[in-house]
């Protein structure tokens, strides 16, 4: 009696568990379409690309504080054994890194909005580069987290130094341009939306290397 009522208990907390998983995925899913409506406002200026930002990033918010409720409820009313707490706790520290993602996507967006009025820049082709490369970044950690693949999260540190690169070759433009004719709020704008896509970059990074952890255990 009291074996099955173990195992019912056991086959209850892995259903919870499963339940968690699947929302993050699903939170990561609307974070790289937020990313897909970013890198549109900017490059293809499509301005209800913004508006739709706004509601993905709400949802996504939503996302973060459900998973972040039922994981504690998870955490006070079972008993996870060690390799549970750190699939637990690592989600948890996982969706943190999607949320800021969504929230530099949505940063995005309203810069976009603000360059709208000025013609395209003429480094626009390097930063498009820098958007398509944290893109990358989120999707291969995404299917990472998807197979729980260590190899491929170990991977994003290599890709981190690619988006890090792009950082530094467009801020290296920036700070020396000498042909500005009008205002200077393209230029400000523009190092805004390469420090929003370093940190997106960051915070991929940072997914790959938490499904390392879940994985190995070893950080």
């Amino acid at each position: 009696m009291y074996q099955a009522s173990t195992k019912s208990i056991r086959s209850q907390f892995e259903r919870q568990l499963q339940g968690i998983q699947n929302d993050v995925l699903r939170m990561g899913a609307l974070v790289e379409h937020s990313c897909w409506l970013a890198h549109q406002a900017l490059f293809q200026r499509d301005m209800a690309a913004v508006d739709e930002l706004k509601r993905h990033d709400e949802q996504v918010d939503l996302y973060y504080r459900q998973i972040e409720v039922e994981g504690l409820k998870l955490l006070a009313l079972q008993s996870p054994v060690a390799n549970d707490l750190r699939l637990i706790g690592t989600l948890m520290q996982l969706v943190r890194d999607l949320e800021r993602i969504g929230d530099y996507a949505e940063e995005l967006g309203e810069v976009a909005l603000k360059l709208l009025p000025y013609p395209p820049l003429l480094y626009n082709p390097d930063l498009e580069h820098m958007s398509n490369a944290c893109r990358g970044m989120l999707a291969m950690s995404l299917a990472a987290l998807t197979d729980l693949d260590a190899e491929s999260g170990q991977l994003m540190k290599v890709k981190d130094d690619e988006v890090d690169d792009c950082y530094d070759r467009i801020y290296n433009l920036l700070a020396h341009e000498t042909n500005i004719q009008g205002s200077v709020e393209p230029l400000l704008l523009t190092t805004l939306a390469i420090r929003a896509l370093e940190r997106m970059g960051d915070h991929a990074a940072n997914i790959g290397q938490r499904i390392n952890y879940i994985v190995t255990g070893h950080r």
